[in-house]
């Protein structure tokens, strides 16, 4: 008699204690869902990319508006002397100069009054400046 009553309360005690145990909730899926992490770190370094080239590009739109705007992060300008002598136009051919150093001509068109080119019939190395007029 004792036999049953044993079985009996072991199956309880066994329904009791599995009704205590935690159900696992739904697994996040891998997948389209979620981005991996080589996923997340290109689209940080695209995002990255985007903001250095928008603020380049917001640098070059204040130099072209103001031929003054001086950024101290920019290295393109010259170094040393900051008097430049102004190329001389050449008669009867607009956006055309003479060099101030070799008296050649220089293709300027498109380019504003003032503003500081290198002269393109010295090599880098040299660096000659001039104004267009």
């Amino acid at each position: 008699m004792k036999s049953p009553i044993i079985i009996a309360s072991a199956a309880i005690l066994g329904i009791v204690l599995s009704s205590c145990t935690p159900i696992a909730g739904p697994q996040p899926r891998q997948g389209l869902d979620q981005p991996t992490p080589e996923e997340i770190a290109a689209q940080e370094r695209e995002r990255e990319r985007l903001a250095r080239a928008e603020a380049e590009l917001l640098r070059q739109q204040q130099q072209f508006q103001n031929p003054n705007f001086n950024n101290s992060n920019d290295n393109s300008t010259p170094t040393g002397p900051t008097d430049y002598p102004f190329a001389s136009k050449v008669p009867g051919k607009a956006g055309f100069v003479f060099s101030p150093y070799n008296k050649q001509v220089v293709d300027v068109r498109d380019i504003p009054s003032g503003t500081l080119v290198q002269d393109p019939t010295y090599p880098a190395s040299e660096k000659k400046y001039f104004r267009v007029p």
